[in-house]
């Protein structure tokens, strides 16, 4: 009997919908976790649905080329999620629009911060070149910051991974952090969302209104631009 069963997740786990399956239940279980709790930042649907699946596939010994084979419909769809972002943000272009000057200020200081404070952490830790530079862009989208890594010399691996532990700590913790500040503005609060945590702080921030997902979208993808950018200009100019 254990035989058959075991004969049948061999099937199962090479059949690229398993992959699928397994992903939407991860999130959707997340997802009914964190509207029970009262929508605690700690019990975030992305964080539970990434260790729900860490634990499954080193249970089931299934490695990440076969899992991805179904998760990949998923992966797909961040395009068009993406895209969909232009949609609050055309609802409150006005507001963007009288906050142009500040919010330009704020990207340029947020996004030369984010990569010079890893930077300089990882340096004072000792990391080696190769880890320094893949942990400059860790704040912009996982895409755009493997980009940037491979192309000044980092490890689009480890910049993959950073990037989503950026984002996870940011939609943990990152409106806990602003309250603490006394940053309440929506605006702001959503523009720093976006700026630090990129697409996961952003689904955080579409969460809490949306103003706040508006903006981080925005932030999202200005941030992404002008990192790639400057960073690699910055480095060169630097000698890193």
């Amino acid at each position: 009997m254990s035989r058959d069963i075991g004969d049948l997740w061999v099937y199962l786990a090479a059949t690229p919908l398993t992959g699928l399956t397994i992903t939407l239940g991860a999130y959707v279980f997340g997802q009914w976790i964190f509207r029970r709790s009262g929508h605690r930042p700690i019990l975030n649907p992305v964080l539970l649905a990434v260790v729900i699946l860490v634990g499954v596939l080193s249970v089931t010994g299934v490695d990440y080329p076969t899992y991805f084979q179904g998760a990949q419909f998923v992966h797909f769809l961040l395009g068009p999620a993406t895209v969909a972002l232009a949609v609050p943000l055309y609802r409150q272009f006005d507001k963007v629009r009288r906050s142009a000057l500040s919010l330009s200020v704020a990207l340029v200081a947020g996004s030369l911060t984010a990569a010079g404070t890893a930077m300089l952490l990882g340096g004072w830790m000792g990391a080696s070149r190769e880890v320094l530079l893949s942990l400059a862009p860790k704040s912009v989208t996982t895409p755009i910051a493997m980009g940037i890594a491979e192309l000044t010399g980092g490890l689009p691996s480890l910049t993959a991974v950073l990037v989503i532990l950026t984002g996870i700590l940011g939609a943990v913790a990152g409106t806990g952090v602003l309250r603490l500040v006394g940053i309440v503005d929506p605006k702001a609060t959503g523009f720093a969302m976006g700026l630090a945590s990129h697409g996961i702080g952003t689904a955080r921030a579409l969460e809490l209104g949306e103003i706040q997902g508006a903006f981080a979208g925005l932030a999202m993808g200005l941030n992404g631009l002008l990192t790639a950018v400057l960073l690699p200009l910055i480095l060169a100019w630097l000698g890193v």
